[in-house]
């Protein structure tokens, strides 16, 4: 047995680190660096979120399971923090059978083919992502309860032309109002619209979602979730009623994809009270529009379109004196104005929507 250091004769303080023994421990292998390819594993998209889980569906067939087999999924440790929404394609491992109680696992990320992005609100400067790899957004809009707002389809088609994916029109609730005046205000827009009424066929909407991958998006209220359960009865959304101070009830709460049974996907969205467009550049907005693109060619070079006392030269002032006061692109001039004077203010926040 070991003496002790007063048995010895020296005391504990004269020791120093030259002193200690360090006894070897175990024999072990280093981690190796090198990690798993998952060759096997099978492509799927996220669905939903929730919590900290990942609902997939599966896009092959694997061992356990035909292609189409929901299931919930956890993200491996080699992914890290990299967020994932819904509309990602990913590889996942594990029991991929879709039954209660069992977990499968995202061990890949794919490119994304698209990033539809807005700031959460007015005051938020941080850019989120809305969905990944849409081909196209479907702006829904009510003709009447709530009543349709010009300026969110324009802040919505800003964001489409910079995802790069193509923008819809969908007109709701048409029984209840004519539709007519507020579509005139998008003439001469490259923007495809949709009367999608309860007393409207849906075939029209159907060829346009044909093997696409849609987002929808519009205010609380608007008919979405209604809308995707016509397309697809077994989405079974939750849908609600217009409260009587004409702002709509938020009755989804998360994103959620659907394979159409004819091929393609929409996926649904909460409704949205603001879109805000800070990251936007002022190139971006311009060009999201036709008719304002057409005539910023004709400006002096340098022009930014932002009118007196910035740019007194821009064409932009020579379309406002020929057109009718109030008319459709006289309100579109002076609303992109309005954007781009908060960009170059470096109040990009500001650009963001109330809808209320």
């Amino acid at each position: 047995m070991a003496l002790s250091a007063a048995r010895r004769g020296r005391s504990r303080y004269d020791y120093d680190e030259s002193d200690v023994k360090v006894r070897a421990k175990g024999t072990s292998r280093p981690r190796t660096k090198k990690r798993p390819a998952y060759e096997n594993a099978t492509r799927a998209r996220i669905t939903t979120i929730d919590r900290g889980r990942w609902g997939c569906i599966t896009l092959e067939e694997s061992k356990d399971s035909p292609a189409g087999t929901f299931v919930t999924c956890v993200r491996a440790r080699t992914l890290g923090k990299e967020r994932m929404v819904v509309g990602d394609l990913v590889d996942v491992v594990g029991d991929l059978s879709g039954r209660d109680g069992t977990l499968a696992r995202i061990v890949r990320l794919h490119e994304r083919s698209s990033v539809l992005r807005r700031t959460a609100d007015d005051t938020d400067p941080y850019e989120r992502i809305v969905v990944a790899n849409a081909d196209q957004l479907l702006i829904v809009v009510a003709a009447a309860n709530p009543t349709p707002r010009e300026g969110f389809v324009e802040r919505a088609l800003i964001a489409a032309y910079a995802a790069g994916i193509t923008p819809i029109l969908c007109i709701t609730k048409t029984d209840l109002k004519d539709p007519s005046d507020f579509i005139a205000n998008f003439a001469g827009l490259d923007l495809p619209t949709v009367l999608c009424g309860m007393e409207d066929p849906t075939h029209e909407l159907k060829d346009h979602l044909h093997n696409k991958v849609t987002a929808f998006i519009g205010h609380s209220g608007v008919g979405k979730s209604t809308l995707a359960n016509r397309l697809i009865p077994e989405a079974d959304r939750a849908t609600g009623d217009v409260s009587g101070i004409g702002k709509g009830r938020h009755t989804s709460t998360q994103f959620m994809a659907f394979e159409l049974p004819d091929g393609g996907w929409i996926i649904d969205s909460p409704g949205i009270r603001s879109f805000g467009l800070a990251h936007i550049t002022p190139e971006t907005v311009v060009a999201a529009f036709d008719d304002l693109s057409e005539l910023a060619e004709k400006c002096p070079r340098g022009c930014t379109h932002r009118g007196e006392p910035y740019d007194p030269e821009c064409e932009w002032d020579e379309a406002l004196a020929q057109e009718p006061e109030g008319s459709p692109l006289a309100r579109r001039i002076t609303a992109v104005r309005e954007l781009l004077i908060a960009l170059s203010s470096n109040e990009s926040w500001q650009l963001g929507i109330e809808q209320d």
